[in-house]
């Protein structure tokens, strides 16, 4: 069960991380030879994106990276083999995220019973808010797999404990209204929001949108139990290739 799972690793680290990949970017060989250097880097679990054409939540680093792995042809398939593989391989959880689009066209019944038949532990669905999302739920918990869930700043408290009320795994909290990639000040302003987080639900909690480096990881300490890094490791790939990933994740801890 993925919140044990959770618990148990926070029993260990004051703070977890995240990570976020998208799948065939820049290849699919490249994107596992970054999985398992994230997994030796101390990564405690991963989110690997399938790619879709429009995808709203996400900034210009992960739409480029959307856009250049569908171009190269990656396929929901390719994805799911992937995930399969990686779960078969690596002792972490995988969670894949992607738009509803994604999976109301393969059939989401179908799309979970392959997640779950493939060791993955759940999906992050940004585009898909709880009350429309009735048939999916109603899937995950029947395959035993977590619907993870997203707080925002925005959200109003009566919201934020409906939403927490579908979730499972932990909750997403993304640190500032927008796409992911844009700079975010991990400052005391972020403080009252995560307090709001934490009074919502008992779930763990995982912060991400703007993670860039150990001080903001350290920021969150006491604050949050999971620290999301996406944009960053998409940036150093394409700075400096795949290998660069392990040293970058080592140095957050």
């Amino acid at each position: 069960m993925l919140e044990d799972y959770l618990r148990n690793r926070l029993r260990e680290k004051e703070i977890l991380l995240m990570t976020h990949i998208v799948l065939g970017y820049p290849d699919f060989e490249a994107s596992m030879e970054i999985v398992a250097s994230m997994v030796l880097a101390g990564v405690d679990l991963m989110e690997l994106q399938i790619p879709f054409s429009e995808p709203i939540a996400d900034g210009p680093v992960i739409l480029h990276a959307n856009q250049q792995a569908l171009a190269a042809g990656a396929s929901v398939r390719a994805c799911l083999d992937f995930g399969r593989e990686a779960a078969a391989r690596f002792p972490i959880p995988f969670l894949f995220m992607s738009y509803y689009n994604i999976l109301y066209r393969f059939g989401v019944e179908r799309f979970a019973a392959e997640m779950k038949d493939g060791g993955l532990q759940g999906a992050i669905v940004p585009d898909l808010p709880p009350e429309e999302g009735a048939d999916y739920l109603q899937t995950m918990q029947g395959h035993g797999l977590n619907p993870i869930f997203i707080f925002s700043p925005a959200t109003p408290d009566e919201r934020l404990a409906y939403i927490a009320s579908c979730a499972r795994g932990f909750v997403y909290c993304v640190a500032r209204k927008g796409v992911t990639g844009r700079e975010t000040e991990f400052s005391s302003q972020l403080n009252g929001y995560l307090a709001r987080c934490r009074r919502a639900t008992n779930l763990p909690l995982a912060v991400g949108f703007g993670v860039t480096d150990r001080r903001d990881v350290d920021f969150l300490r006491g604050k949050a139990d999971i620290a999301v890094i996406g944009s960053q490791t998409i940036r150093i790939v394409e700075e400096s290739g795949p290998g660069a990933v392990g040293d970058f994740i080592a140095s957050l801890r």
